[in-house]
């Protein structure tokens, strides 16, 4: 028995966002599967694509890099070969702006200096104390401070611009030669003086009329950036990023995605702004719902919690292992109880390796691990299957946009890879907390929540319009909250406080953890 490498299909995209009271969250289905998370705490700083004006702290050349003060905690890390060939034209339009003495944002006839050396020395360009125009590479993570790049660009939904450059480049994954040469055409036609362009993947086959709207915006985009600059304090952004809702759309949105589930009409208007104005999808797929928790109610927390656990399991009985180190992944593959339609050690082994390779390359993305990644699978013979299996995973991860290098099984099985990272691990929270002390290691009497419920729905129907009310609590609590329809705590609660009481459950709460909303769906919850 051979088995083939599964070949890479179209699956159809959902977005689910998730707005509560402790920000948004953005979940990206593949055929109902979770494949990416992103959450958006409202205006976080030093998000990737933001630009602020550094000072440079000191310069260590047996780095040879220098580490610049953004106003972070840690100062940021920007290296030589970051700088871009155009640094020191871009160092003096900034000297010039900042100083008053550049009139406009128009760079056309900026004169260019000569490019760097790629090859050269950060202290022959970059010294102490000096101001530096910078654009976040890699957010913040753990203890490290901001990766920066000095060659700064604006993107955009289809396009790339990029400053103090006159090149067209395309993306790699366009690959009909039609096509490229049709938009190299059009791009070389509206191309602004004193801009480069790169054209991304998703412009491939559209109009002319919609890349030339996405080129405008990124020309208004530079302009907002150069009155920005103008006065701007070191340590202070400069140009920030759309927000994450937006930059979702804008990296994810493909011909594949069907329905974007949304639960508040704020962002039910901003997401049907973004569709209008990119014309990358029908208003009607955006989908508004009442739900209190999206999350909740597609059951995403249940395979949040089921893909952010030290120990994953699949249908098969196979399960991953996955350790985080300071330096690297470890991920350990094992084939637990699956027996199904192997007749050897070798083709268990082989069957159990291609069947964990999806689960894999999707754990990958969605934990967005990065860095030096170890994957232990289980030990295979045969070179053709060690083959096999190498193939398998760099097709697995062809849907993966983050750069990655995937290297052939070692003599004992491991599988090294490297994957880039930009942006920190989402913090997901895979244990729940003491029932009894819900964490604080002080046990009270877990019987006193129905008291607390009861004191906030008492002082909450005080209030005026709050005759109808939504307790969200967990569905153990749930349970009994509502045993004995007649005789049920939430009956008594409603004849006692003279209120319409609905109890809903959220396997995302902790144990005696419990919201309340009001009619319009706002959580009034007393602190």
């Amino acid at each position: 028995m051979q088995p083939r490498v599964a070949v890479l299909h179209v699956m159809d995209a959902e977005l689910v966002i998730n707005s509560t009271s402790k920000g948004v969250d953005i979940a990206v289905l593949e055929d109902g599967q979770l494949v990416e998370l992103h959450r958006d705490r409202g205006d976080v700083q030093y998000a990737v694509g933001d630009i602020y004006v550094g000072r440079v702290r000191k310069v260590m050349p047996n780095l040879n890099a220098g580490f610049v003060d953004v106003g972070h905690g840690k100062d940021a890390f920007l290296h030589h070969s970051d700088l871009g060939p155009q640094y020191k034209t871009q160092q003096t339009w900034v000297k010039r702006v900042m100083s008053g003495k550049q009139p406009t944002a128009d760079i056309s006839k900026f004169k260019r200096e000569q490019d760097i050396d790629r090859k050269g020395k950060m202290k022959d360009y970059v010294s102490a104390s000096q101001l530096v125009l910078v654009q976040v590479a890699k957010e913040p993570i753990s203890t490290k401070g901001p990766r920066l790049t000095a060659e700064v660009s604006l993107p955009g939904r289809y396009l790339v611009l990029v400053p103090f450059s006159d090149k067209v480049s395309l993306s790699s994954r366009i690959k009909g030669e039609k096509e490229r040469n049709r938009l190299r055409r059009l791009m070389q036609s509206i191309q602004p003086p004193g801009f480069g362009i790169i054209v991304r993947t998703v412009a491939e086959n559209k109009g002319s009329a919609d890349l030339h709207t996405d080129l405008q915006d990124l020309v208004d985009r530079w302009q907002k950036l150069y009155a920005n600059l103008k006065g701007a304090k070191p340590g202070k952004r400069v140009l920030g990023e759309v927000n994450q809702v937006s930059a979702v759309l804008r990296d994810v949105m493909t011909k594949s995605c069907t329905a974007i589930h949304v639960n508040d009409p704020r962002v039910s208007d901003e997401v049907k702004e973004f569709l209008a104005q990119s014309k990358s999808g029908d208003e009607a797929m955006v989908k508004l719902s009442r739900a209190k928790d999206l999350f909740n109610n597609m059951s995403i927390h249940r395979q949040i919690k089921a893909a952010f656990g030290r120990q994953v399991n699949l249908r098969s009985g196979s399960y991953l292992v996955i350790e985080q180190t300071e330096a690297m992944h470890v991920i350990d593959v094992n084939s637990g109880g699956r027996k199904k339609g192997a007749s050897s050690q070798e083709e268990n082994a082989l069957l159990t390796n291609l069947d964990v390779v999806p689960e894999i390359a999707r754990v990958l993305r969605l934990r967005d691990m990065g860095g030096i990644i170890a994957i232990d699978f289980i030990d295979m013979a045969k070179r053709e299957h060690n083959k096999q299996l190498t193939d398998a995973l760099k097709e697995a991860m062809k849907r993966d946009k983050a750069k990655h290098n995937i290297a052939s099984p070692s003599r004992f099985g491991v599988v090294e890879m490297t994957r880039q990272r930009v942006r920190d691990v989402a913090e997901v929270v895979t244990t729940d907390a003491c029932p009894s002390c819900n964490g604080t290691g002080k046990v009270e009497a877990s019987i006193l929540i129905t008291d607390k419920i009861a004191s906030a729905l008492k002082y909450l129907a005080e209030g005026e319009n709050r005759k109808r009310m939504t307790l969200m609590v967990h569905p153990v609590l749930e349970a009994y909250l509502l045993q004995g329809w007649w005789k049920s705590r939430r009956r008594a609660w409603e004849k006692e406080f003279a209120i319409k009481l609905a109890v809903e459950s959220n396997s995302n709460l902790e144990f005696l953890e419990y919201h309340v909303y009001n009619a319009l769906g706002e959580d009034i919850t007393p602190d």
